[in-house]
Order: C-alpha cells, then structure tokens, then sequence
C-alpha cells in the first residue's frame, strides 16, 4: 500500500480525449490518457520506468444529438482502430516527473466514396501511421506524499494528418479520422489523491488541452477531460490487486477551419469504467478496464441535407490495457 501511495504520490498527467488528443479520432480517443493509470507510474529505483497501452476501439453507432440516430444519415459507416501507444516516465526526486509517449494507429475506415463513374459506393480503406506524441512535465512537490500535482505538456505533429488514396484515385479519410490532428497543441493538467483508509483512496485527474499552431486550415476544438474514482487494496501474497472504479468526463467543442466540420464535430460525454491494476512485482503491474457510456451527447448537423452528412459514430464500449515496468 505504501508502495502504491508513493506511485501516485509521483505522479504526472498525460493527455486528453480525443478527436482532439495525443489521437485524433472521430470519437475522443483522449479518453486512454485520462484517469487513473495517467497519475500511478510505476515503482523504480532509478526513477524511469516504460508503459505500453493497447487500446481497442469499434465506432459503428451513428449518433445525433443524445440519441442513436440513422446510420443512412451519415457518410461514414464503421471506424475500426487499434492504438498502440509506447512511454517512458522518469521521476526527479519524488517531486517532478516527466513524461513522453508516442502512438502508432491501427485503422480500417467504412465510408461512402465513388467510383471512377462517379457512382457511390461503400469501401473500407487500411491506414497505419503514427499518431501525435506528447511530452509533459508535472510538479508533485505541494505535499510531502506528493498527492497533488500540476502538470503541463505540448502535443507534437507527429501524427500523419493526411489519408491514404483509395482504389479510385480520392481520398476518403477526414481531417478528423486521421492519426494526427497536424497541430501543436498545449496541455495543462492537474491531480490528487486522497486517503480514505490504509487500504481506500479517491483520486481525481483533470486536464485541458487547446491547440497553439495549426497546420492545413484545421483546428481541433479544445477539449477538457477528467476522472475521479476510487481504488481499494487487496493482498494475494506477494500480488496487490488493486480494484478501480471511475467516472470519466469529457467536453469537445467543434473543429474550426476549412477543412473541418464544425456541424458534425465535438462532444459532451460520461463514462463509468471499472477496472483492476496487479502489482505482480515490485517492477511490473498490469492494468485493464472497460469503458462504458452513460451520457453523451454529439453534435450533428440539423439534417444530412445541409452537408450530405449528419452525426457521429460512437462506440458502445472501450478496452485499456497498459503495462508498466520500473527500469
């Protein structure tokens, strides 16, 4: 327990939600770095320690307003991605630690294209790339446990923010479907975590993140993520298993530019996700959860009349994975 204090205690924040975040996605995929894995690095005596996260992701739900609506409203049918993100901590005498982390996306995009006759037609376009890393530093010094925590980071355009070309010479995938956002963002975050008994504590992690310099005419809208939650101690011998349970929000305003779509972009959303983190050794631990909406609402154009195109894909469940490991 004391052990997983420190580990929160040396906490940084990393990132946000995305159609905005470290990922650009049609969907928030910010979400991944946000909550309780983003403020627990692992155990190291050197200071530095590495995580790898996979994180699942199925969008195949058109959705307007608060409500499903119909999947002929909207161009796009499906996004199917895997994203594989890869980072490294390193806390400086338990009070800074400093963050990097860098994605590679999976995707397979269901849209409506033409043909070389000009006809519609329903393709799923493969595109792998790197999505936008992210290098953060937050400040733990306010409390001797380091409990609380302000960090502040910048999102690079890494990320490749131009799609593949399909069978028929076009270019199907959107600014917001893309790996990378083109834009430099800044991230400013803050946590705490506080103790309710030896074994219990709550957490809460907050972060906003808004683009400084864009690329193409496209700006992502600004986006504010957070969590608070609770974690519980068990001992199973030399194995802590730790059960989470968070509530995670987030808010997306509109993409901006002419190459976005402003009417069909941003979001308001509520998710519960349990969750368990195994320390298996003093080095390594291993956490999951699953994301569940309770709340969202997307924003849609009034009908597909106006653009061709009305509402949002969303996904009816997320899955994290991450790895950790003190070098």
């Amino acid at each position: 327990m004391h052990r997983f204090m420190r580990a929160f205690g040396a906490s940084a924040v990393l990132t946000l939600l995305a159609p905005a975040n470290a990922l650009a996605c049609a969907c928030g995929c910010g979400i991944f770095d946000t909550g309780v894995t983003s403020i627990t690095p692992q155990d190291s005596a050197s200071g530095l320690s590495a995580f790898v996260r996979f994180s699942p992701l199925d969008q195949d739900r058109n959705h307007e307003g608060g409500h499903t609506a119909n999947a002929d409203d909207n161009a796009d049918k499906r996004i199917q991605t895997e994203f594989y993100t890869v980072g490294l901590n390193y806390v400086i005498a338990q009070k800074w630690q400093i963050l990097a982390e860098l994605p590679v996306i999976h995707r397979n995009f269901t849209t409506t294209g033409a043909d070389a006759q000009g006809n519609p037609v329903i393709e799923k376009v493969p595109m792998t790339g790197l999505g936008d890393a992210l290098i953060s530093v937050t400040y733990a010094g306010f409390a001797a446990d380091q409990s609380t925590g302000i960090g502040l980071g910048i999102k690079l355009p890494t990320g490749r923010y131009t799609g593949p070309v399909d069978r028929y010479g076009d270019l199907p995938y959107d600014r917001d479907t893309v790996p990378g956002t083109g834009s430099t963002d800044l991230q400013v975050s803050a946590y705490h975590v506080g103790k309710i008994s030896p074994a219990l504590r709550w957490f809460a992690h907050a972060q906003f993140r808004f683009a400084v310099a864009t690329r193409d005419a496209y700006r992502p809208g600004d986006e504010v993520d957070g969590a608070a939650g609770l974690t519980y101690d068990l001992q199973a011998g030399k194995t802590t298993l730790s059960p989470v349970m968070q509530v995670i929000g987030a808010i997306r305003a509109h993409d901006s530019g002419d190459n976005s779509d402003p009417l069909n972009s941003g979001y308001q959303r509520m998710l519960l996700a349990p969750g368990l983190r195994v320390q298996i050794t003093q080095r390594l631990s291993v956490y999951g959860d699953v994301e569940f909406p309770v709340a969202q609402y997307v924003n849609a154009a009034r009908s597909p009349a106006i653009e061709g195109t009305a509402g949002q894909l969303v996904a009816p469940v997320m899955f994290k994975m991450q790895v950790n490991y003190g070098i």
